[in-house]
């Protein structure tokens, strides 16, 4: 981050909530969006790397009872 993108966010962050959002809001808005194409396509090509990794033998699959469990215990007691 820039020196002045710092400036300006530090001064953003002294802002009241509601104006922190808007702000927020603006900004992203003011940054192009990928398109429903395109992130369906990124989320195809992240599924087949993750297949071919598995087929390749470079993960390890968990059984979903077990991963959900864990899961839930890690995010209720935080």
């Amino acid at each position: 981050m820039t020196s002045t993108a710092k400036k300006i966010l530090d001064e953003a962050l002294t802002l009241p909530e509601d104006e922190r959002r808007r702000l927020a809001e603006r900004l992203l808005d003011s940054v192009p969006r990928e398109s429903a194409e395109e992130v369906d396509r990124a989320w195809d090509d992240e599924v087949l790397r993750r297949v071919r990794a598995a087929e390749r033998g470079e993960t390890e699959a968990r059984d979903w009872d077990e991963a959900n469990a864990e899961l839930r215990t890690k995010y209720t007691r935080e």
